[in-house]
């Protein structure tokens, strides 16, 4: 099963404000929504990013790209552009990550 990590909405949203995606030199680097759609992917599942799929390329050039974007502070932006569409679709909550106090559960010790 095939996955869209960018869906078309979003991507449009953000298209305007990413920056080019060819520079003046070196090779043509590739295109963005493929470049977000690793990152999303690697976010999603907690991989190393040695582990992402070459389906999205190089491991090391999307990491570079989020190393970048990161130290710009594009990912603020990117939250601010999209945090009016979330639909909350994988969340669940669930009481296996919570945890009781240890007198929770109001039973006394047997003093010997």
């Amino acid at each position: 099963m095939v996955r869209d990590y960018i869906t078309d909405t979003m991507w449009e949203k953000l298209k305007p404000h990413l920056p080019p995606e060819r520079g003046y030199w070196g090779r043509p680097s590739k295109p963005h929504r493929e470049v977000l759609g690793g990152i999303v992917w690697i976010m999603r599942t907690g991989a190393p990013w040695r582990d992402l799929p070459k389906e999205f390329g190089s491991w090391n050039s999307i990491y570079n790209k989020f190393n970048k974007w990161s130290k710009t502070g594009f990912w603020q932006f990117i939250w601010d552009c999209l945090k009016e569409d979330i639909d909350n679709q994988d969340n669940s909550i669930d009481a296996s990550i919570i945890k009781a106090h240890q007198d929770a559960c109001r039973s006394k010790k047997k003093r010997l």
